[in-house]
C-alpha cells in the first residue's frame, strides 16, 4: 500500500498511485520515496516506513515528517531549527556503519522531510521492557560496541548530546546497535540554538556541564554510563540510582546480577561528576573495558567480537610522493618535464592497498569555452567553482582494490568478484554499473570509519585539470604514447598512433600536476551526479548537483579506450543509465582529508 503524507487524510492507497485518492495530495516525495506505512509519532512528527522506488531493489527506508506538537511560533520555530539540525548533523558526519545514513532533507507541500536508512529492530528501552535487566556480559558488549561510534562522532567535532536507551536501536538482522537521533547533537566549534540548550536531550541522563550549558565530548560518556546502570538495574527513573545525600550514585543497591569488579569501575569513572574525573575518550574506556574482559573467569566468558574490534582505527597518515609530468606542444611534441609532488593517503583493505591524492582548494573554470575544438553545448556556460580541499584515487580502482572491497560485508547490493572484461590486478576494474560503484564507496566507508563515495562531476573536472586551462592536462592535444585512446583518430594537429583495444594497467602513461593518473581515458569514470543537460543553475561549491536533472542518467567523464581524442578532453561530459554495464566503464574513489576524517 501507499501512504498518504497528508496528516489531514492519511488515507491508504493502492502501491502504484501516484496522488492520493482521497484528497489528491502527491504520494511521491523527491519522485522517489514511497511512504508504506506509519511507524510511529512523537512530538516533532510521524515516522513511515517507505521505499526508494529510484534504485532497482527498492530498499525500505524511513520518513521522517516534521508536525509539531509544542505551542506557540516561537517553540515550533524552535523544534523546527532541531528538525532540520538532525539533517545538518548526519551530513556533517558523512557514512558510518552504525549510524542511520541520511538520503535526503527536503520541503513538500510546506512540511519538512529526512529521509534515512531503516533500521529494523527495536531500542534498548523495549528491549528492556520485554526481556529484563541486562546481565554484565550484554553491558560489556554494548560498551564494546558503541563506543567506537562516539569516538567517531567525536572526532568529527560531534556532541551527541540525547545517548539514552531510546537513542540506541539492535538491528534485528545481525543484533549491530545503532545511534540514532541526531537533533539534539552539536558540532563542538559551533554556537548552540540561542536560548534552547537546557531544553536539548533528555535530562535524566544529563551530565551536571550539560546543564550549564557547556557539554562537552566527556558529556557523551557520562550519559551512556546512566544508559549502563538504567539497563543494568531496570529503574524506570535513573535519577532514583543517584543518592543526593550522599552526593554519589548507588546504583549497586538495586542490582539483581553480579558485575564484575572492574566493569563497575569502569562505570563509576563514566558517572563522575567532575569532568577531570571522568573518561575523557571513548578510546580510554575501550581500554579499560579490555581488562574487564581479561579479568573475566573462564566458567564465564565475555562473549566479545574480537578485543581487535574494540579499538579505534587510527587516522592513515599522508605520505609525499614524487612524480614527473610533461607538457606537449600543439603537435603533441614534448616540450617540458618537470619534477612535482603530492601528499597521498594511504588506505589498507586487508593487505591491499589504495591510495588517494590530497587535492587542494582552489577556484577553476568548470566547461570548454566556446573556442575549444570539439565542444559540446553541454559543457557551458562556463562558470567559476570554488572546491574545497578532498581527497580521489590517483588511479581507477582496481581488480585487486575491486575484489578485497567485494569480500567485505554488503550494504545494500551484491558485487561480483571478478565482473571485468581485460583481467589483471593493476588493470582498472571495468564493467561495473553507478550502483555498484556507489556500494564499493560504502563497502569501503563502513571497513575504514571515513566517508568515501564518488566523485562529484565539479571535483572530477577540477582533479582532472591540475590548474591548467587546455583542452587536456599536457596541453593543446594528446597523443597514443601519452594516453590509451583510439589512435586512429586525432585531435587538433596531433599524431594518430597505436589502437590497444583494451584497457591498460594504471599508472601507464604520466600524470598530471596533482599525481593523478589516467583521468583522460582508458576508462569513462562514474560521477555521482545525475545528468543535466548544461550548466544553468549549477552549483558552484563543488558539491554533487542533485536538483532538478534526469536522475534516469549519471554523469561519466574521462573517455576510454575505445573512444577517439575529443571524448577525452577534461571538459567533456558523458551519460549513461546507471546500472549500465560496459567494458570501458570504471571509477574512482573520493573521500576527506585526514583532519576532516577520524
Amino acid at each position: 500500500m501507499s501512504q498518504c503524507l497528508n496528516p489531514d487524510c492519511l488515507q491508504l492507497n493502492s502501491k502504484t498511485t501516484i496522488f492520493c485518492q482521497k484528497c489528491g495530495s502527491k504520494l511521491l516525495l523527491r519522485e522517489r520515496y514511497r511512504a508504506l506505512k506509519i511507524l510511529g509519532q512523537g512530538g516533532f512528527g510521524r515516522t513511515f516506513l517507505a521505499v526508494d522506488e529510484d534504485k532497482p531493489s527498492q530498499p525500505y527506508c524511513v520518513i521522517k515528517q516534521f508536525l509539531p506538537q509544542a505551542q506557540g511560533t516561537n517553540n515550533q520555530e524552535k523544534a523546527g531549527e532541531l528538525f532540520k539540525q538532525e539533517a545538518v548533523q548526519l551530513e556533517h558526519l558523512g557514512k558510518h556503519s552504525q549510524i542511520p545514513e541520511l538520503f535526503a532533507y527536503l520541503i513538500q507541500d510546506n512540511r519538512q522531510y529526512l529521509v534515512q536508512e531503516y533500521v529494523e529492530g527495536q531500542n534498548l528501552l523495549q528491549e528492556l521492557d520485554q526481556n529484563g535487566a541486562f546481565s554484565e556480559a550484554k553491558i560489556v558488549n554494548l560498551l564494546g560496541d558503541l563506543l567506537p561510534v562516539l569516538a567517531f562522532i567525536h572526532q568529527k567535532q560531534v556532541i551527541h548530546r540525547d545517548i539514552k536507551p531510546e537513542n540506541i536501536i539492535r538491528r534485528k538482522s545481525d543484533n549491530k546497535l545503532f545511534l540514532v537521533d541526531f537533533g539534539t547533537a552539536k558540532v563542538a566549534t559551533h554556537t548552540a540554538l540561542a536560548g534552547i540548550a537546557t531544553q536539548l536531550g533528555s535530562p535524566g541522563y544529563f551530565a551536571p556541564e550539560q546543564w550549564a550549558r557547556k557539554p562537552i565530548f566527556a558529556s557523551d560518556l557520562y550519559s551512556l554510563g546512566v544508559t549502563c546502570i538504567h539497563l543494568l538495574t531496570n529503574i524506570d527513573d535513573p535519577g532514583c540510582l543517584f543518592d543526593f545525600g550522599k552526593d554519589d550514585w548507588v546504583w549497586r543497591n538495586y542490582l539483581t546480577v553480579k558485575i564484575n569488579n572492574t566493569l563497575g569501575q569502569v562505570l563509576d569513572k563514566l558517572l563522575q561528576k567532575g569532568t577531570e574525573k571522568r573518561f575523557q575518550t571513548a578510546q580510554e574506556v575501550l581500554e579499560a573495558l579490555q581488562l574487564t574482559v581479561k579479568s573475566a573467569p573462564a566458567s564465564n566468558p565475555f562473549k566479545l567480537p574480537g578485543l581487535q574490534q574494540l579499538t579505534i582505527k587510527p587516522t592513515p597518515s599522508l605520505k609525499t610522493v614524487s612524480f614527473e609530468t610533461v607538457t606537449v606542444n600543439s603537435t603533441g611534441k614534448i616540450t617540458n618535464r618537470r619534477q612535482a609532488q603530492a601528499q597521498v593517503l594511504t588506505e589498507n583493505i586487508n593487505g591491499i592497498i589504495l591510495d588517494l591524492a590530497v587535492i587542494p582548494a582552489g577556484t577553476f573554470r568548470m566547461g570548454s569555452p566556446s573556442s575549444e575544438l570539439s565542444r559540446s553545448d553541454n559543457e557551458g556556460p562556463q562558470r567559476t567553482v570554488n572546491i574545497n580541499s578532498f581527497l580521489i584515487g590517483q588511479y581507477a580502482v582496481t581488480q585487486a582494490q575491486w575484489r578485497a572491497v567485494a569480500g567485505l560485508p554488503k550494504r545494500q547490493i551484491d558485487l561480483k568478484p571478478d565482473p571485468s572484461s581485460f583481467k589483471g590486478d593493476n588493470l582498472p576494474v571495468e564493467s561495473v554499473t553507478w550502483f555498484e560503484a556507489v556500494e564499493f564507496c560504502d563497502r569501503l566507508s563502513q571497513f575504514t570509519g571515513r566517508t568515501h563515495r564518488l566523485p562529484s562531476e565539479a571535483e572530477w573536472e577540477y582533479a582532472c585539470r591540475a590548474a591548467t586551462t587546455t583542452p587536456f592536462y599536457f596541453g593543446e592535444t594528446i597523443t597514443p604514447d601519452l594516453v590509451n585512446y583510439d589512435g586512429n583518430y586525432t585531435y587538433g594537429s596531433g599524431p594518430k598512433g597505436i589502437y590497444r583495444k583494451k584497457t591498460t594497467v594504471v599508472g601507464s602513461f604520466p600524470p598530471n600536476a596533482f599525481g593523478l593518473y589516467d583521468m583522460h581515458g582508458n576508462l569513462w569514470e562514474w560521477c555521482a551526479d545525475p545528468w543535466h543537460e548544461n550548466y544553468n543553475s549549477a552549483p558552484t561549491d563543488g558539491s554533487v548537483w542533485e536538483f532538478g536533472g534526469n536522475t534516469q542518467y549519471r554523469v561519466i567523464r574521462g573517455g576510454s579506450w575505445v573512444n577517439n581524442p575529443r571524448n577525452c578532453r577534461s571538459a567533456n561530459r558523458g551519460r549513461d543509465v546507471p546500472d549500465s554495464r560496459n567494458s570501458n566503464y570504471g571509477f574512482r574513489v573520493v573521500s576527506l582529508p585526514p583532519a576532516w576524517t577520524p
